[in-house]
């Protein structure tokens, strides 16, 4: 069976007519979500039967594809950092990539809280780890090249390597996360109180500028400006300059995503 190798894979298969049928707002936001394992190719109704046997035409097919490709990735992942960690030090790497060592393992601030890395790569926190925060995680520890923070701040689509990216960034995650901001008041208060975010002043203008940590070396800029008369809210994300140097362009998707999915899960059940 054929398989996906991103979102743009599912989106050629589709005919583009954004007709809601699917449940989706847009074609591109189904394609996304069949990418991503959370809803199937065949809830399209006017993609064919033989594209359908090509690529799987149930969803239940299609999760099995997705949960096999996710547990190679994470394989992969594992051993790549028991190779880092054979080639340096915990406390090196720590050093390294804005951690520190705890016994034996390279221990990381991810969004105000600790996530353990041991030397075959396994990862111990105390809260549940979501599927989609693992890979860029792991990626970090292998990928980073440990570049000190410049303190410049820039838009996804202006690292480099992000122009395959840049589109659905500005939907999947600006988008996702600008609605959350628009329907519940206290999101950005919970951000700060739950997630170590840290408001901050004269950021291009925002009613309401903070700084996040999902990651040491990757700290995101989220700007809000509230709708006024005549014009609509706005959300936009920076990245430091030095992102793309210290995790993969693809991963910084992937982690933005899953952050804009889980502020929406978190302001459903507790606005």
């Amino acid at each position: 069976m054929a398989e996906f190798s991103n979102t743009m894979d599912v989106f050629k298969l589709l005919e583009k007519t954004n007709c809601r049928k699917c449940n989706k707002p847009t074609c591109l936001a189904f394609a996304a979500a069949v990418f991503q394992g959370q809803i199937a190719l065949s809830d399209c109704p006017f993609v064919s039967e033989k594209i359908l046997e090509e690529y799987g035409a149930g969803r239940q097919a299609y999760e099995s594809t997705f949960e096999q490709d996710y547990i190679k990735v994470m394989t992969e992942l594992k051993a790549r950092v028991k190779q880092r960690f054979s080639q340096a030090e915990p406390a090196e790497l720590a050093d390294q990539l804005g951690g520190r060592c705890m016994n034996g393992r390279l221990t990381l601030k991810i969004l105000g809280k600790d996530f353990s890395i041991d030397p075959t790569g396994e990862i111990i926190t105390d809260i549940h780890v979501n599927p989609w925060i693992a890979p860029p995680v792991l990626n970090y520890v292998v990928s980073s090249k440990g570049v000190p923070l410049a303190g410049s701040w820039v838009p996804f689509r202006e690292l480099a390597s992000s122009k395959d990216w840049a589109r659905f960034f500005e939907y999947q995650c600006e988008g996702a996360l600008k609605k959350v901001a628009d329907t519940y008041p206290a999101f950005f208060e919970d951000i700060i109180e739950l997630f170590n975010g840290r408001q901050v002043e004269n950021h291009y203008d925002a009613d309401i500028a903070l700084i996040i940590h999902p990651l040491p070396l990757l700290p995101m800029l989220i700007c809000y400006n509230h709708p006024e008369e005549g014009l609509e809210s706005d959300l936009n994300l920076f990245f430091d300059s030095t992102a793309d140097q210290n995790l993969p362009v693809q991963n910084i998707y992937t982690l933005s995503t899953g952050l804009a999915n889980m502020f929406k899960k978190l302001a459903i059940n507790h606005g």
